[in-house]
């Protein structure tokens, strides 16, 4: 069984997460992160030295595991990497409505807000941008020796497309609070990911380019 200040740490950082993703880093408050959980300062201060503190334990503890839960460890795993960032990408289009894409991407927000002013947001955000692209390098270099993702792909440099285009899909439907415009963006990727795979004949290499990711 879990201990109580475990239980503690983890109420907070889940209040700390919901706040600073709705309202950003800088804006984020710690009253109302308290009234939230019910703590007392006292409480977030026993676990959190101070507000920097807990920001990168948000990073750290909640960006990257659900990052890691959600798209890097099924990219490990996978028999077959690019039928399963395929189904990534449409699982991820299915399943984020309208107050995902208003909120934005926690990684990309966090990114924009804080990498040009705190070295040391940067460089936790960037370690898990670089682990998503090695985790994506990875799965399609496993493919090509596999005969699954074609010879001539540059795999480092897909996947570095791949994670930036994810991100920038988020970033733009966010502006345009449209999850229409996050939908078709994600459509585009998808058809430059099912592009990777070797094809046996022309007309498998249609049909693997032509699903389509949900739409509104």
């Amino acid at each position: 069984m879990a201990k109580q200040p475990d239980i503690t740490r983890e109420l907070i950082l889940q209040a700390a997460f919901c706040e600073i993703h709705r309202h950003g880093y800088q804006a984020a408050s710690i009253v109302d992160i308290l009234a939230v959980t019910q703590m007392t300062k006292g409480a977030l201060y026993h676990h959190f030295p101070g507000k920097q503190e807990m920001g990168l334990a948000v990073i750290d503890e909640v960006i990257r595991d659900r990052l890691e839960e959600k798209l890097m460890r099924p990219l490990r795993l996978s028999a077959d990497p690019v039928a399963a960032l395929l189904k990534l990408i449409r699982d991820t289009a299915a399943r984020t409505g309208a107050e995902e894409v208003n909120l934005g991407c926690p990684l990309n927000n966090l990114m924009q807000e804080m990498s040009p002013l705190d070295a040391a947001f940067k460089q936790r955000l960037m370690g898990i941008l670089g682990d998503w692209q090695d985790t994506v390098a990875a799965a399609l270099a496993r493919g090509q020796r596999d005969g699954t993702v074609r010879a001539d792909v540059d795999c480092r440099a897909a996947a570095l497309f791949i994670v930036s285009s994810w991100e920038g899909c988020t970033g733009v439907a966010k502006n345009a609070q449209s999850v229409a415009v996050f939908q078709s963006c994600l459509q585009q990727l998808h058809d430059y990911v099912a592009g990777l795979r070797v094809a046996e004949t022309d007309g498998d290499a249609r049909r693997a380019g032509s699903s389509k990711v949900a739409t509104a």
